[in-house]
């Protein structure tokens, strides 16, 4: 059986860092981007494993790629997981609204987060930070 591949669009490199190495500690591996065009390019190799998202990205915010995408029918089938530092329901609500699987706000509980991730693949066997 072939590893998972979770997608990171973090603009914030010491946060991307971050991110691959949790997911390199519980099996997945990891595709980093860094701005909205290159996370569009790399998800065109998920087929429908999840993408952590950053709202705020060059190249175009990150609600705006989770529009795109959605409007693309391979990458509408792609779980997208938001992370972001923006406070309050409204923005959370917005997300979800959107289609977003779910929403984590900076610091991001990591126990959490790959509890989501195990949820979305259908895997209950990860290990866990």
């Amino acid at each position: 059986m072939s590893r998972k591949r979770i997608l990171i669009v973090e603009d914030d490199a010491s946060m991307r860092q971050v991110l691959i190495a949790q997911m390199k500690t519980n099996d997945y591996d990891a595709l980093p981007a860094a701005d909205a065009l290159t996370a569009l390019a790399q998800a065109q190799k998920l087929s429908s494993d999840p993408l952590l998202l950053d709202l705020g990205l060059p190249g175009g915010g990150g609600l705006n790629l989770m529009q795109r995408m959605q409007s693309i029918p391979k990458l509408a089938v792609i779980p997208i997981i938001v992370i972001s530092a923006r406070a309050g329901s409204p923005i959370e609500r917005e997300v979800l609204d959107k289609g977003a699987a779910a929403f984590f706000k900076k610091p991001i509980d990591f126990g959490e987060l790959l509890k989501k991730i195990r949820e979305l693949l259908g895997d209950a066997s990860g290990k866990t930070v």
